[in-house]
């Protein structure tokens, strides 16, 4: 066939395809060979939603009316149970009517976020390590990215001494992750305090991703619990994570009514409504109780991260006990060059795939990520194979 003259976006030249996607090719070639490779990657939990959870989007789907197009803004139903849960577990008021914004997960939120507030060519900033999303998306839509440091001895925490010496005077947005990933550093009140404060004098919208506050957790925060904090902030919490529903889609933005007019102004645009059965199950999700919580987030991963320990300590890494979430991020040896010399060793001759830390930005390069999803036998069998190659 003839080569075509078309030449992409000059766009694309700004990204690199998604880590991910471009290693889970490799890994589906070595299981074509027969590697049997296990995967301690990825944060797609593996577990089903609550049984309410299911029977309610079968239950909606079998309905012969429920099947045409959705309101973008969401259903009330799902709007009022987005609030609720805002306020059985962080004590926050949201209005439903016009106070959270349902999502096709955050990555949805954090395009139309983006394109809501930021111009192409100001600035955007984003953590690092940090989510390889806001770097993408922000590079994608033209912003700049500009970087700030989070570092082990801080708690992976900002350093607002360090921000306040940088210049701020074209930065719209600033993304932050706590609990984070792929650190595991807690929220803490006083960061959260910080950043409203932050926001207020700088006049920037600070964007918190909060979809790993139910895992490995016992104190779910978030920054909306900040008196003030729905002026100039933005809140992301998902279902993927903490409700075991990350291939149904479904997450919230919760914020002031103006900024969530704008957000809705976007998403109109670019897409429509979610199916009404996976909308009302969401609904019937969020009413999941303590004990669910507990049997799913905290004791399940909490096994499971008993494995991940004993995995970076034959890998001879050191880790911080007090992270939360449903990954174990620790900091390889020194005989490693760097990171990924100790993943691929791992993968090529344990055949066991783990996520080196430097696709999460430079301060990730001496670290490693294991993702707690995955059934205890696959650990006992991950561990057997590292331990024949160490």
């Amino acid at each position: 066939m003839k080569a075509s003259n078309i030449q992409p976006a000059e766009r694309l030249s700004l990204v690199s395809e998604y880590y991910f996607s471009r290693k889970l090719k490799e890994v589906a070639q070595m299981n074509a060979e027969g590697k049997d490779i296990i995967s301690l990657a990825i944060g797609s939990p593996d577990m089903p939603p609550s049984e309410k959870t299911i029977e309610t989007l079968c239950e909606v789907a079998k309905q012969d009316n429920t099947h045409g197009y959705q309101p973008t803004m969401g259903t009330p139903e799902l709007r009022k149970a987005m609030a609720d849960f805002y306020k059985r577990w962080y004590n926050v008021d949201i209005n439903p009517a016009n106070e959270v914004q349902p999502l096709i997960g955050s990555k949805e939120g954090i395009l139309h976020v983006t394109l809501a507030f930021v111009n192409p060519g100001e600035e955007v900033l984003v953590p690092n390590p940090g989510y390889p999303t806001y770097t993408s998306l922000s590079k994608i839509l033209g912003a700049k990215v500009v970087n700030y440091d989070l570092m082990e001895n801080d708690g992976w925490q900002p350093d607002f001494e360090q921000l306040e010496k940088m210049d701020l005077s074209r930065v719209k947005l600033m993304w932050t992750n706590y609990p984070n990933m792929p650190t595991g550093g807690n929220a803490r009140m006083e960061t959260y305090k910080k950043l409203v404060d932050f926001a207020r004098r700088h006049n920037i919208v600070v964007v918190n991703d909060n979809p790993y506050s139910f895992i490995l957790n016992e104190h779910p925060m978030s920054l909306m619990q900040v008196e003030g904090a729905k002026e100039y902030c933005i809140e992301f919490n998902s279902m993927s994570k903490s409700h075991n529903m990350p291939g149904w889609r479904v997450g919230m933005c919760v914020t002031n009514p103006t900024f969530i007019s704008w957000i809705l102004k976007i998403k109109s645009n670019i897409d429509s409504g979610t199916f009404r059965g996976i909308q009302l199950a969401a609904a019937a999700a969020l009413e999941n109780d303590e004990a669910w919580h507990r049997q799913a987030n905290i004791e399940t991963y909490g096994r499971r991260r008993q494995y991940a320990q004993q995995i970076m300590q034959m890998l001879g890494c050191t880790y911080d006990t007090d992270q939360v979430g449903m990954f174990l991020w620790g900091r390889i040896p020194d005989s490693y060059d760097n990171c990924e010399a100790l993943t691929e060793r791992v993968l090529h001759e344990a055949r066991v795939f783990i996520t080196p830390g430097f696709i999460f930005g430079s301060n990730g390069e001496r670290y490693i990520r294991i993702s707690l999803c995955a059934k205890e036998d696959k650990f006992e069998e991950a561990l057997r194979r590292i331990r024949q190659i160490i």
